[in-house]
């Protein structure tokens, strides 16, 4: 066999490893019918972890200027507090949420 053949031929058994591994990830997506509701859930939770502190940051803010009055207001800066609190958060599911889909994906 020369060289070219040699290099076709791992190119042709990584192209069919590729195809092996997309049709097991679609037939254990199938296999798994709360994947829709797990995709559903996990917007929810991303949507509470940023409405949640923004809203507590709100209303702390509101306390605040009714009790502690300034040039300031401190409704929009515990606004923009919880907003930031909030995203935060939902990035750190985000990200924990993709490290365990790709642990599982590398897992035979």
């Amino acid at each position: 066999m020369t060289n070219a053949e040699d290099e076709e031929l791992c190119k042709a058994s990584d192209f069919s490893r590729g195809i092996g591994a997309k049709a097991s990830r679609k037939l254990k997506a199938r296999m798994q019918s709360d994947s829709v509701w797990f995709g559903l859930g996990m917007m929810g939770l991303i949507g509470w972890s940023v409405s949640v502190p923004t809203i507590l940051g709100a209303w702390l803010g509101i306390w605040l200027d009714a009790h502690y009055p300034a040039t300031h207001s401190w409704t929009l800066t515990m606004l923009v507090t919880g907003l930031a609190i909030g995203c935060l958060n939902a990035w750190h599911w985000v990200v924990m949420e993709q490290a365990a889909m790709q642990d599982e994906e590398s897992a035979p």
